[in-house]
């Protein structure tokens, strides 16, 4: 019952497999944001926090998701208000805690990060790094209802995704694009780590805060990306 990870209810042994059963869950983020199209940017804070936690806990505990993606979260309970991760498949735990470079690319297209991409990286990349791009992902999706990378063809997605360029809506509030922004950084040093994300003014300050400054990292202008179409 580790904070944000789905909980085991069962298991039994059998002569040649073992039965794994998890208590009831109601649906994946997924399949919510596609009913809902967006979410109201309060639901997506309030969800997103528990994505982030739960992220936060397993990297704390040394270990990188790696394939990390709406559809691995699920609901707790029938209101759709409490999230967990559903399972640690594909994560790997380090052999050593502070370092997380890792060589295999691993993880869902629309979700995958520049640098597991980039041919400079000799082939090594920071999992947790890896992991806050894909956090970044989700994050953008729950709040605009699309990736804000997305194409039908993988060689043209690859290539927007190594670019970086995506748009934010202004209708967004500005610790929300700033967020979005600090989390889909090309270079991986100078995005958010988990940590550093639940410190972050979207969550810290009050939503109706008349202010609209916030946040401290230099950001660029934003870039768009034509045609991204609609989550499928």
């Amino acid at each position: 019952g580790r904070a944000g990870l789905h909980q085991v209810e069962e298991v039994l042994l059998g002569e040649s497999q073992c039965y794994v059963f998890f208590k009831r869950s109601y649906g994946d983020l997924h399949s919510y944001v596609r009913s809902k199209r967006r979410l109201r940017e309060s639901e997506a804070l309030s969800l997103f926090r528990q994505v982030a936690s739960a992220v936060h806990a397993c990297h704390n505990a040394g270990v990188v998701l790696r394939d990390l993606k709406l559809r691995k979260f699920v609901f707790e309970d029938p209101e759709r208000t409490r999230i967990k991760l559903e399972t640690l498949e594909d994560a790997v735990v380090l052999e050593d805690f502070d370092d997380d470079l890792l060589s295999d690319k691993h993880g869902c297209p629309a979700y995958v990060s520049p640098e597991i991409l980039s041919s400079s990286t000799s082939g090594r990349y920071s999992g947790r790094a890896a992991d806050c791009w894909s956090l970044g992902v989700m994050l953008y999706t729950l709040l605009v209802g699309r990736y804000p990378f997305h194409d039908s063809d993988p060689s043209i997605l690859f290539a927007k995704i190594r670019r970086g360029h995506f748009s934010v809506p202004e209708s967004l509030s500005p610790r929300a694009r700033c967020l979005v922004r600090s989390l889909l950084r090309r270079d991986p040093s100078e995005r958010l780590t988990a940590q550093e994300l639940l410190s972050h003014p979207w969550f810290t300050f009050s939503q109706s805060s008349p202010h609209r400054d916030g946040c401290l990292m230099r950001l660029d202008v934003d870039q768009t990306v034509p045609n991204c179409v609609a989550l499928d």
